[in-house]
């Protein structure tokens, strides 16, 4: 299967046999060889019940299975002309069916795009197929729906895809006193002692590896709190996996990774830092309207914080030259803002990133005023302060951006993202991971995931850095 990125083809690699044994993979999963980016084909197969409303309903029985194939088989197309849908329909019931198909297609800010019908005549126990061309031009990502109004079935399915998106641009409005205010608060980082502690978890320490709890103080002076476990067989440095969590998500230790030492940070609010701060249950609204006490600068330094744990501790057998960062969600960004701010990260692995191209995600969540997500509670908080517009949102938002922090970031970055993400529209992390500069960017997509995405991406993800890292 092709790899691209926005300089190169296919991705040349040396660690061949490694490359063969994910290729068999993707031939033995039934994925194709042919596509823009790695994406697995795994649509869902929607089925529904029958609809009791019927004549003689009660006793009718079965089920219709919908499979969809786009002809792009990642569901991003390169070329406008290329935007075809497949619909493979199986009416399981021991009835005829007839009614109507309608397939429908919005801009992801919901504006028409394409409408088309047909009418459906399908036997008992048959299998059905149809084909919809769509007429869209514009970059970007669509939603496209298949809704069946049928004797005994009526549902819904929906999908997004995307067109010519590595093309996506968005006006850029980094502050002009952006740089100066990170190394501002960089430097102030810097005055506070980290005074590490670090505590061997002999209850903990299991398969095969050492777990330390590991404490210090950190921006305000909080003390913030993480996850170190160590493989016990290893050479004499080993490589290190730092993690940043997700939205007020609980970090744990981890002793699964027998390739790296893994370091699982829990910035302040989160799991074993929960302490470090009160944020009332609103964790993104912390201090939202000033930008110098925004919870985003504590926690952004709490990220810079446990990579100066990493290195200052090769003692510990770290490999402080072969540091890699995840995260996801929130921890997508955090991993972006990272990378920008500290040139000690080697390689990036970045997915489903909250935020991304802030301005525009809240366009898209305020188009659902009954969202429940991190940016919906952004939206919320507007509502309920109708003084604090737009204007005074950006003018703190816009020195957290990720977007801003992008083009800052020199190492290489790994992206995966879901088409069906609400929390993350695909259209923001293609317009973030674009502004990404390093020429061994990889983008993945999952089709039929919201926000998350295939576990085969991490098997390619353990490939991709262990060969950037030029690991055993």
């Amino acid at each position: 299967m092709c790899i691209n990125t926005k300089h190169v083809t296919n991705i040349k690699v040396k660690f061949k046999f490694k490359i063969f044994l994910l290729l068999g993979m993707l031939l033995l999963t039934g994925y194709g060889t042919r596509a823009q980016f790695i994406l697995p084909e795994n649509f869902n197969k929607p089925k529904a019940e029958a609809n009791t409303g019927q004549k003689d309903a009660n006793d009718v029985q079965g089920d219709v299975f919908i499979n969809i194939k786009p002809g792009a088989r990642n569901g991003v197309f390169k070329n406008a002309d290329d935007i075809i849908y497949n619909l493979k329909v199986t009416n399981n019931y021991t009835v005829s069916q007839q009614g109507v198909l309608t397939c429908f297609v919005t801009t992801d800010e919901n504006q028409p795009v394409y409408l088309d019908s047909v009418k459906v005549n399908m036997g008992k126990n048959s299998i059905n197929h149809y084909r919809f061309k769509i007429n869209a031009s514009q970059p970007g990502f669509y939603k496209i729906g298949f809704a069946f109004h049928l004797t005994y079935y009526d549902d819904t399915v929906k999908r997004v895809f995307g067109l010519k998106p590595l093309l996506l641009t968005t006006e850029t409005r980094k502050p002009a006193d952006f740089d100066s205010f990170w190394q501002s608060t960089l430097d102030t980082l810097k005055t506070v002692n980290p005074q590490y502690k670090v505590t061997l978890q002999p209850a903990l320490s299991v398969n095969n590896k050492k777990v330390y709890l590991v404490e210090m103080h950190s921006w305000g002076n909080a003390v913030i709190r993480g996850w170190l476990s160590i493989p016990n067989e290893r050479d004499k440095k080993i490589a290190v996996k730092y993690r940043l969590p997700g939205y007020v998500v609980k970090a744990e230790h981890s002793v699964d990774d027998d390739d790296f030492a893994v370091f699982n940070i829990n910035v302040r609010g989160n799991g074993n830092s929960a302490d470090a701060i009160d944020t009332h249950g609103e964790y993104n609204l912390y201090n939202l309207e000033n930008r110098d006490t925004y919870v985003y600068r504590s926690v952004y330094m709490d990220c810079v914080r446990g990579l100066d744990f990493l290195a200052s501790h090769a003692d510990m057998g770290l490999d402080t030259a072969k540091i890699m960062v995840d995260g996801a969600s929130q921890g997508g960004t955090l991993v972006i803002a990272l990378a920008a701010l500290d040139k000690r990260v080697k390689i990036v692995t970045c997915e489903v990133p909250l935020y991304a191209d802030f301005r525009k995600a809240l366009e898209i969540t305020k188009l659902d005023p009954k969202s429940q997500t991190p940016v919906g509670m952004i939206a919320k908080y507007q509502r309920t302060h109708p003084n604090f517009t737009n204007e005074k949102l950006f003018k703190v938002w816009d020195y957290y951006d990720p977007l801003n922090f992008a083009p800052m970031v020199k190492c290489p970055v790994l992206m995966g993202i879901g088409l069906l993400d609400q929390f993350c529209p695909p259209r923001c992390s293609f317009v973030l991971y674009n502004q990404l500069k390093n020429k061994n960017n990889e983008i993945w997509a999952s089709p039929d995931k919201t926000h998350e995405v295939d576990g085969l991406y991490y098997t390619y993800q353990y490939l991709w850095f262990q060969d950037l890292l030029r690991l055993p």
